[in-house]
């Protein structure tokens, strides 16, 4: 049958180029393998892997096998934690049971919804998610000690799994199963390491603004584009190719900190139920799942890389989260909250300053994953 190539849309098209031109780099290039050529064949195959069904496809669990997915039992667990609240912002901070130095930090700090009620005018609840101690040998010791410090605070959530690397899915599968059982009304829903710093003042400021206007299918954070599996055994991000056999994984956000809107988590957790979770790099299953509901994530040029953010005053003015940080939280929460601070971007010539200042820290030529180049000029 003939087709009048001007009756083809242009998208049509463009796919169709796409899709020749994957198919023929597969080939020609399938031989060789290194670090390069390997990035080069994943990204050409991310088209792919995020336009058509068959990795949802292979990875989904048969309906005979949905009723046997089992989910871990509370150890520890606050249901009313948003029961009759408008909540803004559900914050999960994954967290070893061990980390109780970072846990206080972090409640003195950006996780601190006291602060967050009364400056910004915004309902947070944050909660730190855990497995059971890994060190078999002080497990009921450290498992006393947790006890006890969720006595105090009321902010721990923890289920029947080793708290490992390797169980980092069953984290995200809890923080998802905990929202839509327990605070599905949540109007964003954040998830972040206990490393990170978070620039409440200027996050809570920007989810403010989505909620006025209802933002939905929002997926936010450091986006990975058409990354690799890693398939060196000696890396502990090895996939075998048993788990996942394809050249690349749909397109993703970095676990250190991404934020969803609440209709979002409510999709995920459905798709969640309905793929195999054995791959425990928690991230792209993150991403498998939202491929499988159709949400594509968005790059925010304020979420950072690995690499911590510079500190400067004209870098705080619109950081979101930047990664790595420890013993510095007291002293980027008091940069973040401090208006004189705020002040020195003010203005045609504090916004002329930062924007060289941010240049000069962002735009180098020795690259450091933290903001990009182009950011600067945001």
């Amino acid at each position: 049958m003939y087709v009048n190539p001007r009756r083809v849309r242009k998208c049509q098209f463009v796919q169709l180029f796409a899709t020749c031109f994957v198919l023929c780099f597969m080939i020609f290039w399938g031989p060789l393998d290194n670090s390069i050529v390997s990035h080069m064949k994943s990204y050409s195959y991310r088209y792919l892997i995020n336009s058509y069904s068959f990795v949802n496809e292979s990875l989904s669990i048969s309906k005979d096998n949905l009723d046997k997915v089992a989910n871990c039992q509370y150890l520890i667990n606050h249901r009313k934690k948003c029961l009759r609240q408008d909540v803004l912002l559900l914050l999960f901070v994954k967290s070893s049971p061990e980390n109780r130095y970072r846990r206080d930090t972090i409640r003195k700090t950006w996780g601190n919804e006291k602060y967050v009620r009364y400056y910004l005018k915004g309902n947070i609840k944050t909660l730190f998610v855990l497995g059971k101690p890994s060190n078999s040998t002080q497990r009921d010791e450290i498992q006393k000690k947790l006890e006890m410090e969720d006595e105090l605070y009321q902010d721990l959530i923890q289920q029947d799994f080793l708290d490992t690397f390797h169980n980092l899915t069953h984290k995200l599968l809890l923080q998802f199963s905990w929202v839509n059982k327990f605070c599905p009304h949540a109007k964003f829903v954040m998830s972040a390491d206990d490393d990170i710093f978070i620039h409440m003042p200027n996050l809570v400021t920007y989810l403010q603004h989505l909620a006025q206007i209802r933002a939905q299918n929002l997926w936010i954070g450091r986006v990975h584009r058409g990354s690799p599996p890693v398939r060196d055994k000696k890396s502990k991000y090895y996939v075998p190719y048993e788990m996942y056999p394809w050249p690349a994984y749909p397109d993703y956000t970095a676990g250190a900190a991404y934020v969803i809107s609440g209709d979002v988590a409510a999709k995920i957790y459905t798709a969640s139920q309905t793929l195999n979770s054995s791959l425990y790099i928690d991230d792209v299953f993150m991403g498998l799942c939202a491929n499988k509901v159709g949400i594509i994530p968005q790059h925010h040029l304020f979420f950072s890389g690995e690499g911590k953010a510079p500190y400067h005053p004209c870098i705080y003015n619109k950081m979101m989260t930047s990664h790595g940080h420890v013993e510095d939280l007291h002293y980027l929460w008091k940069q973040a909250i401090d208006r004189k601070v705020k002040n020195i971007s003010a203005g045609f010539w504090g916004g002329l300053y930062c924007r060289l200042v941010n240049i000069m820290l962002l735009c180098r030529l020795s690259y450091k994953d933290t903001y990009p180049c182009i950011a600067a000029f945001s």
